[in-house]
């Protein structure tokens, strides 16, 4: 863990690199020390059918909701998802500045005796270092 889940309305795929988001994501997580590499997922979703506000077709939305196992210290989280983001926002800016879009990001804990996991991946980073 952490997963992040990225909702994006299709109409802003002309404006921002989604995979340059994920990439971004990955990275900054993979930067913070209380985030294990190997469980970090990123993965988005384009959302065709949406209304946003007013009704307006040309508003867009990036919502990306952040599920981590749940006893790190609110502060540590706090840390993170201030981090992840500016992370964000940095890459998404400069749209922002054309266009409505509003940028949002959700972190919540999933309880790990209702989450269980199973994955080699940690075997095959070993492999690689």
């Amino acid at each position: 863990m952490p997963h992040f889940m990225i909702d994006y309305s299709a109409n802003l795929e002309d404006a921002i690199d989604i995979q340059a988001l994920c990439d971004a994501l990955c990275k900054t997580a993979a930067q913070i020390d209380c985030f294990p590499m190997a469980g970090v997922r990123v993965r988005a979703t384009r959302v065709d059918y949406y209304s946003i506000a007013d009704g307006n077709p040309k508003h867009g939305f990036i919502d990306i909701s952040v599920r981590l196992r749940a006893g790190r210290p609110d502060a540590v989280k706090q840390f993170a998802v201030n981090k992840l983001f500016d992370a964000v926002h940095v890459l998404v800016a400069p749209a922002m500045e054309t266009r409505s879009i509003a940028l949002s990001m959700e972190m919540r804990d999933i309880d790990p005796e209702l989450s269980p996991k199973v994955g080699t991946i940690r075997k095959y980073l070993k492999e690689t270092e």
